[in-house]
């Protein structure tokens, strides 16, 4: 946990909301990164007090040649019956480009402080039709049914001499959280680029209606407060047609601070009848996590 808290996902428990977040050991002599997912306890009555931190990774990382042998991020959490199951986005390294990703998932049977792998595979893999980054996982049961929001990439861009990925928001479902079926679509349409990313797709149900935040930026200078990832936000009565409103997020960068340049990575929760959404900022999560709480309603 030297870097980063990274895509916060909640786990609502009697005394505390377990926090997963993504963290990161210092560098390689070759200045590579791993990625680790851990967890911080906060107080249910005052989520701005830390109870615990995990004194080790939830998930050891993939072996050698696995998916997830260089990272386990991002993280979501959901509860089956006595299990806890993760859902998680694998990194492994790549020659022509940084990265590759794919969903994979593991149960704890421990309340959620170790998890151990469904196997050495990914239960989403790529497909002829989702090439590649099959990243950003975020689990929810609606009735009887399972949903998955996720990520795939459409195609590479190279800025300034680097490889940077482009990728859409899509969706699959299923009846036992394990063998899935995909939309094969974007829900999402762009709106600043042709070329515009999109992560982190989280569905809250309120008020008749299904709530998605999720985060954009441009194709290319997204490292900077005016390229740089916002929140967004679309409604459903579906969970197959959206529509994009981004002016109703309800939050945006700060003027100063550690959310100015940008805010990214949302996750909405309920606790005791209040409803937040966790977040990154600058950095996506070079400098932890923040939490806001809904004002009012959706509508």
């Amino acid at each position: 946990m030297k870097a980063f808290a990274q895509a916060p996902a909640a786990l609502v428990c009697d005394d505390v909301v377990r926090m997963y977040v993504s963290c990161r050991p210092a560098p390689d002599a070759d200045g590579q990164y791993v990625s680790y997912s851990a967890f911080v306890d906060l107080d249910r009555r005052d989520l701005f007090s830390v109870r615990g931190v995990a004194d080790e990774p939830i998930l050891p990382l993939g072996e050698t040649g696995a998916f997830d042998e260089f990272g386990v991020y991002p993280v979501s959490v959901i509860r089956s019956g006595s299990e806890i199951r993760a859902y998680y986005a694998g990194w492994t390294r790549c020659q022509s480009v940084p990265f590759n990703t794919a969903i994979g998932c593991a149960v704890s049977r421990d309340g959620g402080r170790r998890f151990e792998r469904l196997g050495p595979g990914p239960i989403i893999p790529y497909t002829p039709d989702e090439p590649f980054v099959m990243s950003g996982p975020k689990v929810r049961r609606f009735g009887r049914t399972w949903y998955l929001f996720y990520i795939a990439g459409c195609s590479w861009k190279t800025v300034e001499g680097r490889a940077e990925p482009v990728y859409r928001i899509r969706m699959a479902t299923s009846f036992d959280g394990l063998s899935w079926t995909k939309v094969g679509r974007d829900l999402i349409p762009p709106r600043i680029e042709a070329d515009e990313a999109q992560a982190s797709p989280d569905v809250f149900e309120a008020d008749g209606r299904y709530h998605m935040h999720f985060c954009y930026r441009h194709s290319e200078g997204f490292r900077s407060r005016e390229r740089g990832y916002r929140i967004g936000y679309a409604w459903s009565t579906d969970l197959m047609h959206w529509t994009r409103e981004d002016g109703r997020c309800g939050i945006d960068v700060s003027e100063e601070g550690w959310d100015s340049e940008m805010i990214s990575y949302p996750h909405v929760f309920e606790v005791d009848d209040r409803i937040y959404l966790a977040y990154l900022g600058n950095g996506v999560g070079r400098d932890g996590f923040g939490i806001a709480a809904l004002d009012g309603g959706f509508s």
